[in-house]
């Protein structure tokens, strides 16, 4: 009975999923129009512009219950994957009924006051020419939230069926309602904490997140229980939740995230990237370490374009592994230079998050790509410098190629597979460098392209478009409930003090700008072990951002040595998302210690790139300020 319930909750989610994928697309169409009516005949419009960010809302609203549904909200999952099924179906039930489900409730709550009252004022748009009927798009945090809510109960139906030993969830059960008992006993006796509730929301944040509970919910609901049990807080700080979130709403910079997000997707079906290592494995494969240097190559190149982490380390242990393996590469070497160049994508723009940092540190993301040109650069050209140097002194690491293929054919080919993609890269950064065209714009411009790249390549078609809309919606709804699960962290940690307590620290107790830099930084190192650069952007960088300004450290430059250190947790063993992808992709390939053995050379070689952004700031602005 409770499984038939579920089913047809799910198809809710489903069919909401499927009207945000639709939603992606015309996104991706009405600006790039926009953008075209704008600049080449001089015609904008308010309310176009209006509905663009409201299809933005309400494609990432839409695709919270969905996200939920295909479990894409992002957990840790260091020892979740070692779970028993009982025991992961456990969490799932915890994480539903103690995260999701309160916290929605309040959000609710507070969303329809909100919406409530914009329908009684008769809310409209405050530029002229702009939409009326305001209460409208706030509604959908409503509709969002109860749709979340409705997948939330559809998640424990499914899973406690999945349960084969029920005791063990009655035990459980029983041992969080003591917990919970005690904890509302201490609270009602007024007891002092033993520990400050700073350090107590980031120890408990901790704990949730490595026991497998998922990011966005965790950070939601460690904040609402701080609410509750510290009376300085109270429920009230979390009032203006639904205000905070219509504010990320209706910021224009990030509605360029779902839009690369697309753009990305449908490159990564186009064939692109298995054309470009085919031929750039060919044009440099009979040179020793040369198909470790096309592998490069071809990283920054996807880097430039897709921007996507993930797939690119896929595609590229896919299609270039077993070749580098077939002509006796040294495993280590190959499955390095795979996990390093894949990672490029965090720094080279069109990065995600770079787009995520300039939101957070209130900075033009024009100007964050501009800065991460050259660190970007420097990368590619210590990661060749390596593995050249590597295999001339190492004939055995990385033979040379032999190929009875004439090389003017092999060049051909290679300019063949390379220009469209570097077109494609040049139209899309070029625009933003120069200012022609926000990064919203050139986004939707790079999704035609994109687009045009497929038919190009002859892969065209509704199922690679349905593909990439409907991934799109999962990431995107991801991305954007770890920012709403942030914001209520934020808003109850500032409320205790954290902020103030970090300021007073760096500035009154250490009182120096290095030394701030070195414990920010090694800070954020250690955190990308264990969890993703979203949450890190999201939760920590919010707290450095007026520390940064009472230094009065330059923010674009600040800004660059995140992204690089976040670049740089992704490869670090055991727990880098990179080697996760890698090992995947590879299976028996390549042995984990051959993936750790290769990686380490190169997060050595970002170290050393962070260290000379660091001597040399003045490298990011070559590309102009």
């Amino acid at each position: 009975m409770e499984l038939q319930f579920s089913y047809y909750l799910d198809r809710i989610s489903k069919y909401s999923g499927y009207t945000a994928a639709i939603l992606v697309v015309i996104l991706s169409l009405l600006v790039a129009y926009d953008a075209g009516m704008r600049y080449l005949f001089s015609a904008g419009s308010i309310a176009l512009q209006e509905v663009e960010w409201h299809l933005f809302d309400v494609i990432f609203l839409l695709g919270l219950t969905y996200a939920l549904k295909h479990d894409k909200h992002v957990r840790v999952d260091i020892f979740f994957e070692r779970y028993s099924p009982d025991t992961r179906s456990i969490v799932q039930i915890l994480s539903m009924l103690l995260l999701v489900v309160p916290f929605s409730l309040l959000f609710l709550n507070d969303a329809f006051d909100m919406t409530y009252q914009s329908y009684m004022q008769h809310e409209v748009s405050s530029d002229p020419g702009g939409l009326t009927h305001r209460w409208l798009i706030k509604a959908m945090l409503v509709v969002a939230f109860v749709l979340l809510l409705l997948q939330a109960v559809s998640e424990v139906f499914k899973a406690y069926h999945r349960i084969e030993n029920k005791t063990a969830l009655i035990k459980t059960l029983v041992g969080v309602a003591l917990v919970a008992a005690l904890v509302y006993i201490a609270w009602f006796n007024r007891m002092a904490f033993w520990f400050d509730p700073v350090f107590l929301m980031f120890g408990l944040a901790l704990v949730l997140l490595m026991a497998g509970f998922q990011v966005a919910f965790v950070f939601a609901g460690v904040a609402l229980f701080f609410a509750l049990i510290t009376d300085e807080v109270g429920l009230g700080v979390l009032e203006m939740l639904p205000y905070r979130t219509y504010g990320i709403m209706g910021n224009v910079t990030l509605m360029a995230v779902p839009l690369f997000i697309f753009m990305g997707l449908i490159l990564e079906k186009s064939k692109m990237a298995e054309n470009l290592l085919s031929s750039m494995g060919k044009l440099f494969g009979q040179v020793r370490g040369g198909l470790a240097v096309s592998v490069v190559l071809v990283g920054a190149i996807l880097a430039a374009s897709t921007g996507i982490v993930g797939a690119s380390v896929v595609m590229m242990s896919l299609i270039a592994l077993p070749l580098m393996l077939k002509h006796h590469y040294s495993p280590a070497l190959a499955s390095g230079s795979i996990a390093a160049s894949g990672t490029l994508g965090q720094l080279i723009p069109p990065s995600i998050v770079l787009i995520v940092l300039g939101d957070q540190m209130h900075l033009s993301v024009g100007d964050l790509f501009k800065a991460a040109v050259v660190p970007g650069l420097l990368l590619i050209i210590l990661y060749i410098i390596y593995i050249v140097l590597i295999a001339y002194f190492n004939k055995e690491v990385a033979p040379a190629i032999v190929s009875d293929e004439p090389y003017a054919k092999v060049v051909k080919e290679a300019v063949k597979a390379i220009v469209p993609p570097l077109l494609l890269i040049g139209v899309v950064l070029g625009s933003i460098f120069a200012g022609i065209a926000s990064p919203t714009e050139s986004a939707a411009i790079g999704v035609l392209g994109g687009m045009v790249l497929a038919v190009y390549n002859r892969v065209f078609s509704f199922e690679l478009l349905r593909y990439a809309a409907i991934e799109t919606v999962k990431l995107t709804a991801m991305i954007f409930m770890i920012l709403i699960g942030a914001t209520a962290f934020s808003l109850v940690f500032n409320e205790l003090g954290g902020g103030d307590m970090a300021l007073q620290f760096f500035t009154g107790d250490l009182g120096d700008k290095w030394t701030f830099i070195l414990i920010a930084m090694l800070v954020i190192f250690l955190l990308g072990f264990f969890i993703d650069f979203i949450e890190i952007a999201f939760v920590v960088v919010p707290i450095l951002v007026p520390i940064v300004a009472s230094f009065g450290i330059d923010p674009v430059w600040f800004a660059i040595l995140i992204a690089m250190n976040l670049q740089a947790s992704f490869l670090t063993p055991p727990f880098g998302f990179a080697l996760f992808y890698l090992k995947g992709a590879a299976g028996n390939k390549v042995s984990t210690g051959a993936i750790y053995r290769g990686v380490v050379p190169f997060i050595l070689l970002q170290v050393l790139a962070l260290g000379i952004i660091v001597m040399f700031p003045e490298l990011i602005y070559l590309f102009g300020e």
